[in-house]
């Protein structure tokens, strides 16, 4: 990064971040100073993007930026926390200053947006990575090993467009100007459903961020609490973006697909009506059920067990 240093980078695009009345002391010290609201649990949570692998090679960096913070963001939902603070690390090529320009625009506005104040990070030369760190707060955290038989399992929304929209964003399958926009915006805008996951917090037994696809999420649901799921492949709300791009096989890129980033969550039977009077859009697809062995989770589509071919996104 010739000609530009760490604290230039610093000073030029990320010093004037938003910052809340709990961080004490932000960017520029050696640590940051963080007053955590009285009463609450923290919850924090890291994700690492890499070039290549996360998104394609040489994607716009205010794409990049929002996509790396608004991932993180929905480990927050999941746990049912507010946004508090975040940090980041760039690994960078070179210290291009276009290239840094946008990436802090698209970081702050998406900052902003969602009211989590920038308080420190790193930078160094390398391949290009982005890491976030999150930090939120939560009166009732949700965690994945509350479940119980009995329980109904929901979806916050429609599944299957991010990863039906993935060839496009890849430039692997070419569509017309308006496919091309809506698959980028389901790819890189992904909405961490905040709002949903604080109605919930007092209802939900259990709850997960669809990431790695929704059978593979809710897999970590069940084993978590030593439950299985039966599922309702009918039940589940597909994308229209996912069925117009994918066809027939849009239900099933619902199922497994990952990079949707909405909510499973379980609740109790006897909570269901309170749940269904929040009009939250939350769509229940199945039902814990015991175990009988090693938890799993069974689907079924139109009365016929039904296995995917897929069964989520592996990380290695």
């Amino acid at each position: 990064m010739a000609g530009v240093g760490e604290f230039d980078i610093i000073r030029d695009y990320f010093a004037g971040a938003p910052t809340g009345e709990s961080v004490l002391l932000g960017i520029g010290d050696d640590c940051a100073l963080l007053q955590p609201p009285a009463g609450s649990v923290l919850a924090t949570s890291v994700d690492t993007l890499v070039a290549g692998r996360h998104f394609p090679e040489g994607t716009d960096a205010a794409k990049v930026a929002s996509r790396s913070l608004r991932v993180n963001l929905s480990d927050l939902a999941a746990m049912g926390a507010a946004p508090l603070w975040f940090t980041l690390a760039l690994t960078l090529p070179s210290a291009d200053r276009k290239w840094l320009r946008g990436f802090s625009h698209g970081l702050l506005e998406t900052a902003r947006e969602y009211g989590i104040s920038l308080v420190g990070g790193d930078t160094t030369a390398g391949p290009l990575s982005i890491t976030v760190q999150v930090t939120g707060h939560a009166a009732k955290p949700l965690r994945r090993d509350g479940a119980s038989v009995g329980d109904a399992v929901y979806v916050s929304g429609p599944l299957g467009a991010a990863a039906a929209a993935l060839p496009v964003v890849e430039r692997k399958r070419k569509v017309d100007a308006e496919l091309q926009q809506a698959a980028e915006a389901a790819f890189y805008w992904p909405e961490p459903q905040l709002q949903l996951a604080q109605s919930i917090a007092p209802l939900a037994t259990a709850a997960i961020d669809i990431s790695d696809g929704l059978l593979a999420d809710l897999g970590h649901i069940c084993r978590a609490s030593g439950v299985s799921a039966t599922v309702d492949l009918e039940s589940l709300p597909v994308a229209a973006l996912a069925r117009e791009l994918a066809g027939e096989s849009a239900r099933e890129l619902a199922a497994t697909g990952g990079d949707d980033y909405q909510l499973c969550f379980t609740v109790p039977a006897a909570q269901v009506p309170e749940l269904e009077q929040l009009n939250s859009g939350a769509v229940r697809i199945g039902t814990l059920v015991d175990a009988a062995g090693e938890p799993q989770v069974l689907t079924r589509w139109r009365g016929q067990s039904w296995s995917p071919k897929e069964s989520g996104y592996q990380h290695f």
